[in-house]
């Protein structure tokens, strides 16, 4: 039994569940936007299908995490990251506590059931969720090989899981085949789902301020590579200036009501990040402390959001 649970907390270090708690808000942010505007668009709020939706994103996120996993071990990166409750991977590989083949095998099988669960909703609902999985497909597998190496991993990391998490559970709750596409989002929906892609994205950005050095021997060129630590930390700080900024105006814009203001609260923590990240960007200590506040700011916005729209 004691051997049975070793092997659990293994596995639930190397899929950092820890860190699927994003996922979750994610959907539950498209879910509330569905609950707030489902009498108007087709009646009863399917909690079978919400329930699948929130499992096929998990997927995809356990999915990401373990070829992350996997290439940062065949890199090298593993062997030289600094690793930090935020960053660096679980180094399970590494300390022999898993195989690489498992590993692998694992993320294939999580990608493979979240794609049949895009596929089901492509067909029930519409077939815009096949291309919003796709996106998401091609993103989780081209992320280390290509993207990581082009500059494009923020930005896919926060379009893929991050925007479209939001308007596809929407679609995929509401939609019917016989829909257009301009039939199946909204203005509304689509301004909403940008803060919290740019928070993912950010997510990942500040998180890779500790491995630079490792990131470049393995042959990554992400932005914190590209632009070094003092211009990624002011990149940073202009995309918590971007997501905010976008939530301060929705009232105006008459996306939002108000309420949307309560996930303005953690933005004390947001800024306490970029300042850190601006006066200490060499400074891997301060920087996890910053990482920390980070990490609080995301999820904390996230969930206001959603619970913002359900008032």
């Amino acid at each position: 039994m004691d051997k049975n649970l070793s092997s659990f907390a293994v596995w639930m270090a190397q899929i950092r569940a820890n860190f699927l708690v994003l996922a979750v808000f994610l959907v539950g942010i498209g879910l509330a936007v569905t609950w707030r505007f489902l009498p108007s668009v087709n009646g009863d709020f399917n909690f079978f299908h919400a329930a699948l939706i929130m499992t096929g994103v998990v997927l995809s996120h356990i999915s990401v995490n373990l070829f992350n996993e996997y290439s940062d071990y065949r890199t090298g990166i593993d062997f030289n990251t600094r690793r930090s409750p935020f960053s660096g991977g679980s180094g399970m590989i590494v300390r022999g506590k898993t195989d690489p083949r498992s590993v692998l095998t694992a993320a294939i099988v999580t990608l493979f059931l979240a794609f049949g669960i895009g596929l089901y909703f492509s067909v029930v609902s519409h077939w815009s969720i096949l291309v919003i999985s796709v996106i998401g497909g091609l993103t989780i597998l081209l992320y280390t090989p290509v993207l990581s190496r082009v500059m494009l991993g923020e930005f896919f990391s926060g379009l893929a899981l991050g925007s479209l998490v939001v308007i596809g559970t929407y679609i995929a709750m509401t939609a019917s085949p016989e829909m257009s596409v301009a039939q199946t989002v909204t203005s509304e929906l689509i301004l909403i789902s940008i803060p919290p892609g740019i928070l993912t994205a950010l997510l990942l950005l500040i998180n890779e301020f500790p491995d630079m050095e490792a990131d470049r021997n393995g042959g990554r060129k992400h932005l914190v590579i590209r632009y070094g630590r003092k211009k990624a930390a002011y990149i940073y700080a202009f995309g918590v200036f971007m997501a905010f900024g976008i939530i301060l105006v929705l009232p105006f814009l008459g996306f939002a009501s108000t309420w949307i203001y309560l996930a303005l609260i953690p933005l004390p923590l947001a800024l306490n990040a970029s300042f850190i990240a601006i006066r200490h960007s060499d400074d891997n200590n301060k920087i996890v402390a910053a990482m920390g506040s980070n990490v609080v700011t995301v999820l904390g916005t996230d969930l206001l959001i959603a619970i913002a729209i359900l008032i």
